[in-house]
């Protein structure tokens, strides 16, 4: 009987441990949930029947803190260059385009707002900030965000990347 109840010990110690050191890297429809931080690109058309909003789904802790950064070239056949948003782009006739975001634990709202009526911009102007365009969301755990605020240049795209150890979405 002691030797019973010895092994039995030994299970539920080692299962706790088992347990305690599980690195779940379970991969579901594509997102890895459990390791931080995370990238996902988007890409899409600002409308007026959308409101001018793109909505992705996301699944992140109420205390986490969402990046997001347009890609500066995205109609161009260069490299991406990332800007963080919120940003304002001064347009002819003292126009002004926003792009800003919003986000909660299940979705990144990224939308355009301007000072004028967006659907009388011009062709060329579409093309450039409201067609195809692409965003980088990263999420990144509140924690590390507070300690480290003031080692971390958010608004340098690759500052993050190489501090956080990221790598490029597929």
């Amino acid at each position: 009987m002691k030797k019973f109840f010895t092994l039995m010990i030994l299970a539920v110690l080692g299962g706790l441990f088992v347990i305690s050191c599980d690195r779940n890297d379970t991969v579901v429809d594509g997102t890895d949930n459990d390791t931080y931080p995370v990238m996902k690109d988007v890409t899409g058309t600002f409308t007026s029947s959308g409101n001018y909003t793109l909505t992705q789904s996301i699944n992140i802790a109420n205390s986490d803190v969402v990046l997001v950064y347009r890609n500066y070239n995205s109609n161009s056949s260069s490299s991406a260059v990332w800007q963080l948003i919120p940003k304002t782009y001064y347009l002819s006739n003292n126009g002004e385009l926003d792009y800003n975001f919003m986000f909660d634990s299940g979705s990144v709202e990224i939308y355009t707002e301007a000072n004028f009526d967006q659907s009388t911009m011009t062709t060329a102007e579409k093309n450039t900030y409201l067609n195809n365009q692409t965003f980088r969301i990263v999420l990144v755990p509140a924690s590390r965000v507070n300690r480290t605020a003031t080692k971390v240049n958010y608004e340098d795209y690759n500052a993050v990347v190489k501090y956080y150890n990221l790598k490029e979405p597929k």
